[in-house]
C-alpha cells in the first residue's frame, strides 16, 4: 500500500501533545510492515531546518494555492525522518506558519489549515505519487477527505484514493464561522443548515471529517465507546453514532526504544524485571535531587502532566488535605492553568519534606520520575489514550488511574481481579470522578505497597505488558484495507 500521512505536528519537529508522538512513530511502524508512506506537515519556525537536514524541492517549485480569494505561494521542503527511511514533506508558507505558536487564536486560524489541507493534495499532484489512502489526523486535516472528493474530484489521479480520519481528542474540533468554507471554496450546501459541515450556525472541521472520511477511528477502544455518549462526545456523539459501522478504536503504542528501563539513556541506573535493584537506586537518586529524605518504605507518588482540570487536578485540589495526611512523598512535573500551578506551589511550600513541584517540562526529570517513583497518578476526567501510564507499567511504577478511555484499556485493577481469584492486575483504578474515589484508591495502593510480595507481583505484571507500536500499526493496516476496499466497491458500482 501507499499511504500519505497528514498531521499538523510531528515529533521531533513540532509537538504540543500526543498527536506529534503518534505522527512521529506510527509511520515508521507502517513502513516496517512493508508499506510505502510519506508524511506531510506545515513548516513552522519551531525547529532548526539545518539540524534536521531539510532540502528545498526545486523540481516542485512554488505552488499557488487560493485561500479566502487570495493566492499564497507555498514552497516544499523534504527530509528523512530520524531512525527511518521515510520522506517527510514540509509545507512552507511564512505568512501562515512563521508564528510564535503552532496553534494560535488568530482570526485566520481556519485559513492556516485550509491551506495545509489543499497543499497536501497539490503536492501529491506535483510529485505524481498516488496514495491508496490518506491518513488524516484531527480537525486541522479534517477537510482533506471532502476536498479530495469534490474540489479535486476532477483529477482521476485520486479516483481510487480512500481516507481514514483519526480523532486524537474530540474536544478540539475546528469550529469557525461559516465563511471558513467559502474561504476553502467548499460548496454552500455543506455549510447551510443540515450540511455535513454546519454546526451551531457556523462550521465544524471535525464534523466534516466524520461525514466525508471513508473510515474513522480514535486512539483507544474505550474512548471510541465513550465518544458515542453525551458525557464524552462533545456534541459529536450522534454524528459518530450514524457512522458507527465505520468507527473504530485503536490504542496508541509507545516507543520502547525511548521508554525502556533496560536501555534508557537518561536515567542513572538501568533495570529490568529480572533485576529491580536499579529501580530503588533511581528512587534514591530522585529524592536526593529533590532534597527529600530517602526512605525506601515510604512510597513516592509521581505525576507528569499538563496542569489542567481535564487531568484531574480539580479533584486533587478538593482532596488535598487528606492526600497530604498520607504517608507518601510526592513529585509533580508539568505546567498549565495558573490556578493549579498556584495550588501545587502551595503544597510544596507547606510540605517541603514530602512534596516537590517543578513547573514546566523537563525530559530528564520525566524519565527519572518514571524510573524512581513507586506510584504514578493519572486521575483524568477523560483520557483519549494516555502514554504515561503505559510508560509507568514498563518501569514498574504502579499506575493509579481513573477508569476512562485509554487508561481503562491499559491499567487492570489489582483488587477487582483479585476478587475473582485472578492475580494479573497491573495497577489501581476508580470510576467516580470525585476526590473521595481518588483518595480511597490511593489508600488501596498504599496498603498494598507495604505488602512487598503483592507489590512486586503487581510491578512485574505491568512490566510484562506489550503496548508497542507494532501491534497498533498492524491494526491500522487492517483499517487502511477496509477503507481501500470500501472505495473500490463504491467505484465498481458507479
Amino acid at each position: 500500500m501507499k499511504i500519505a500521512f497528514a498531521a499538523s505536528e510531528v515529533f521531533p519537529y513540532a509537538k504540543t501533545g500526543g498527536l506529534a508522538d503518534v505522527a512521529g512513530a506510527l509511520p515508521n511502524e507502517i513502513s516496517k510492515l512493508g508499506h510505502e508512506i510519506k508524511v506531510f506537515m506545515p513548516k513552522y519556525n519551531s525547529f532548526d531546518e539545518i539540524e534536521f537536514g531539510l532540502k528545498y524541492q526545486w523540481e516542485i517549485g512554488a505552488i499557488p494555492i487560493r485561500v479566502a480569494g487570495q493566492i499564497h505561494e507555498i514552497y516544499v521542503y523534504t527530509a528523512i525522518m530520524p531512525g527511518s527511511d521515510i520522506q517527510i514533506y514540509f509545507v512552507d508558507c511564512k505568512y501562515f506558519y512563521n508564528r510564535t505558536k503552532i496553534y494560535t487564536n488568530d482570526k485566520d486560524e481556519d485559513e492556516r489549515f485550509i491551506l495545509f489541507s489543499k497543499a497536501v493534495i497539490e503536492i501529491l499532484q506535483r510529485i505524481k505519487w498516488v496514495p491508496d489512502l490518506i491518513h488524516c489526523n484531527d480537525w486541522q486535516t479534517g477537510l482533506i477527505p471532502l476536498l479530495l472528493k469534490e474540489n479535486y474530484g476532477w483529477d482521476k489521479l485520486f479516483e481510487n484514493t480512500s481516507s481514514l480520519f483519526t480523532i486524537h481528542n474530540i474536544a478540539y474540533q475546528g469550529r469557525f464561522l461559516k465563511e471558513a468554507f467559502s474561504k476553502a471554496e467548499i460548496k454552500a450546501e455543506h455549510y447551510l443548515h443540515g450540511g455535513i459541515g454546519e454546526y451551531a450556525g457556523g462550521v465544524n472541521f471535525l464534523k466534516t471529517a466524520i461525514f466525508s472520511s471513508d473510515i474513522i477511528n480514535t486512539v483507544s477502544e474505550t474512548y471510541a465507546i465513550e465518544l458515542l455518549t453525551p458525557e464524552y462526545g462533545e456534541g459529536m456523539e450522534s454524528y459518530l453514532a450514524s457512522r458507527k459501522e465505520d468507527f473504530y478504536g485503536i490504542l496508541n503504542g509507545v516507543d520502547y526504544e525511548v521508554w525502556n528501563p533496560e536501555t534508557d539513556k537518561v536515567i542513572p541506573y538501568k533495570f529490568s524485571s529480572y533485576d529491580l535493584s536499579g529501580k530503588l537506586k533511581n528512587k534514591k537518586a530522585l529524592l536526593n535531587l529533590l532534597n527529600i529524605p530517602f526512605d525506601e518504605n515510604v512510597p513516592l507518588i509521581g505525576i507528569v502532566s499538563r496542569l489542567v482540570a481535564q487531568k484531574g487536578f480539580d479533584i486533587i485540589e478538593l482532596g488535598i488535605n487528606e492526600l497530604m495526611e498520607m504517608n507518601a512523598y510526592w513529585i509533580i512535573l508539568g505546567g498549565g492553568e495558573p490556578e493549579y500551578e498556584k495550588i501545587l506551589k502551595y503544597m510544596a511550600y507547606y510540605y517541603p519534606d514530602k512534596v516537590y513541584i517543578q513547573i514546566g517540562y523537563n525530559n530528564e526529570l520525566a524519565h527519572l520520575i518514571e524510573a524512581g517513583a513507586d506510584i504514578f497518578l493519572m486521575p483524568s476526567r477523560y483520557e483519549p489514550c494516555g502514554l504515561n501510564q503505559i510508560y509507568s507499567l514498563k518501569y514498574g511504577t504502579v499506575p493509579v488511574v481513573r477508569k476512562t478511555g485509554g487508561l481503562a484499556d491499559t491499567v487492570k485493577d489489582w483488587n477487582e481481579l483479585l476478587s475473582k481469584g485472578i492475580e494479573s492486575g497491573t495497577g489501581y483504578s476508580f470510576n467516580d470522578y470525585s476526590p473521595q474515589a481518588l483518595i480511597e484508591t490511593i489508600k488501596r495502593a498504599l496498603h498494598d505497597f507495604d505488602l512487598k510480595d503483592v507489590w512486586n507481583k503487581i510491578r512485574l505484571n505491568g512490566m510484562s505488558q506489550d503496548y508497542s507500536w507494532k501491534i497498533s500499526a498492524e491494526k491500522y493496516i487492517k483499517l487502511y484495507e477496509k477503507a481501500i476496499l470500501k472505495v473500490k466497491k463504491k467505484n465498481t458500482l458507479v
